[in-house]
């Protein structure tokens, strides 16, 4: 069975398919920083200064000023973070968009 694994493990798809992985893993870092650093900050300064990634909905009882300080909190506030899963979203469509249009040069 070890050397089953072996042979499969060496095969020149599986290397790749490691391969890929990392690189898409990097590449998911990269569009996560632009969309973060980039592309939110003058977005949010557009619509009347706003930081995506601290907008939320306060689901408990108690009151917080931002999503840190909720987080922070004894016991941690319950939030609903529509801001981070905006940021999320928009991640996901960039790499989604590059990764069709890279299939589209075959």
């Amino acid at each position: 069975m070890l050397k089953e694994f072996k042979e499969f493990a060496m095969r020149g798809n599986v290397v790749d398919l490691a391969v890929g992985v990392i690189i898409g893993a990097a590449f998911g870092k990269i569009v996560t920083s632009l969309v973060e650093d980039v592309l939110m900050p003058p977005i949010g300064q557009l619509v009347g200064k706003v930081d995506f990634s601290n907008l939320f909905i306060n689901l408990g009882g108690r009151h917080f000023d931002s999503l840190p300080a909720a987080k922070a909190a004894i016991p941690p506030g319950a939030t609903l973070n529509y801001g981070i899963f905006l940021n999320t979203v928009i991640n996901f469509l960039i790499v989604a968009f590059c990764v069709f249009s890279g299939g589209q040069a075959d």
